[in-house]
């Protein structure tokens, strides 16, 4: 089974739109330091922390003087390749994952597999969502930036289900909150499990 030691990880990014740097431990207690410069997105991640209880330490600047599009996405990116890592071979995780989580007027569902194959079903969001600015800088798109991002560079298989919603803020953190829900489930250590939970022997 892994250890603790096993399962954190802490990677940088440097490119000419931004600077990434992520360290997470997926033994964690949900504690974290999140500074994007993207505060509605530090709004998010730090819930993604907290209800995932995976500890994250992020730390991003970019070129948010153009759009924040690039520090959004390039931070996603780099979270999931660091859960990727974290996660090593998947020895004795329960890699499946599910949760739903309501906030006020929205409802939101998520499942996770941590398959090592890639792949994002997201759908609910309202028509124009993705046109919304939420506290100034995030818009409503960045919402499946950020999911896609995360399930691609993470290998993970993940299903986003907006039930209901009708306050962008509301929508925006109901989908995070269910994704760190699933998560914490999904790479939760198994006792039951013995080696690599797929029949194939390798995620």
């Amino acid at each position: 089974m892994p250890t603790t030691a096993d399962r954190r990880a802490s990677l940088t990014r440097q490119t000419s739109e931004s600077s990434v740097s992520v360290s997470i431990d997926l033994d964690g207690t949900g504690r974290s330091s999140i500074d994007t410069s993207v505060p509605f997105y530090d709004h998010m991640l730090t819930a993604l922390s907290k209800h995932s209880l995976i500890d994250m330490d992020i730390q991003c600047s970019g070129d948010t003087h153009i759009d924040v599009h690039h520090t959004v996405e390039d931070t996603a990116i780099v979270i999931g390749e660091a859960l990727r890592e974290a996660l090593g071979d998947k020895r004795g995780i329960r890699r499946f994952g599910q949760a739903a989580v309501p906030l006020d007027e929205a409802l939101a569902r998520a499942v996770v597999d941590i398959s090592g194959r890639p792949y994002l079903v997201h759908s609910g969001e309202p028509a124009g969502y993705e046109l919304h600015l939420i506290g100034g800088h995030f818009t409503g798109s960045m919402v499946r930036h950020v999911l896609e991002a995360i399930a691609y560079h993470a290998g993970i298989c993940l299903h986003i289900e907006l039930v209901t919603g009708r306050d962008p803020h509301h929508i925006a953190e109901a989908q995070f909150k269910a994704l760190a829900r699933a998560l914490r489930e999904a790479v939760e250590p198994d006792p039951r499990v013995e080696g690599i939970p797929s029949t194939k022997g390798a995620l």
